[in-house]
């Protein structure tokens, strides 16, 4: 892979966006993971504040109060308090490594910067978006950082793409705890 080039502006940028990156122990993976998000930041036409405002989907009509970086960080705290839970519960049995749990949480929808667009102050799905969706361009700008296979796995898998394949632990604790947080929004009882 080509050595890729990320402006110090866009990793500050990144890490402003997620404090949840301390969390991951591993300096080489926070590295490998704050990098992709830099270099999603620095082609992307979105700003950290339009994932500050916008809605974190699409597919819930244009009333939809819940931004971008709210649904994110909600699936990561879900994902690694699951995570924990798991490995209290079930110790060797089924063991969540907690650093590609994190990883790939905090990296599940970075593609979403390149799908989106911004159109008439609305996020929209771009033109790069409707042939890629960001289960694929995700792991793309992954792999460009040199993030590990088990990290774009989840990335890869998050979503209905990640239905045709078997899923680690840590990408079905990450896949749940992205459509619990989604599919209410989108159709749930409503009393």
């Amino acid at each position: 892979m080509s050595h890729i080039e990320i402006k110090e502006e866009f990793i500050l940028k990144a890490r402003a966006l997620w404090p949840e990156l301390e969390w991951i122990k591993n300096a080489e993976l926070r590295e490998q993971t704050t990098n992709t998000w830099a270099l999603a930041l620095q082609k992307s036409v979105l700003t950290p504040n339009d994932l500050n405002t916008i809605p974190f989907t699409l597919l819930c009509g244009p009333d939809l109060k819940v931004t971008f970086m709210d649904h994110k960080r909600a699936v990561v705290h879900i994902a690694k308090d699951c995570g924990e839970q798991m490995n209290k519960f079930f110790k060797n049995d089924l063991p969540v490594n907690m650093d590609v749990l994190l990883a790939g949480a905090i990296l599940a929808d970075v593609g979403k910067l390149l799908e989106y667009e911004m159109k008439e102050g609305k996020s929209v799905q771009g033109s790069y978006g409707k042939y890629l969706r960001h289960p694929f361009s995700g792991v793309s700008l992954a792999e460009m950082c040199h993030v590990p296979p088990a990290v774009c796995h989840i990335i890869a898998t998050h979503a209905g793409e990640g239905d045709m394949v078997k899923r680690s632990t840590e990408a079905f604790v990450v896949h749940h705890a992205d459509f619990m947080t989604f599919e209410p929004f989108k159709d749930r009882l409503k009393v």
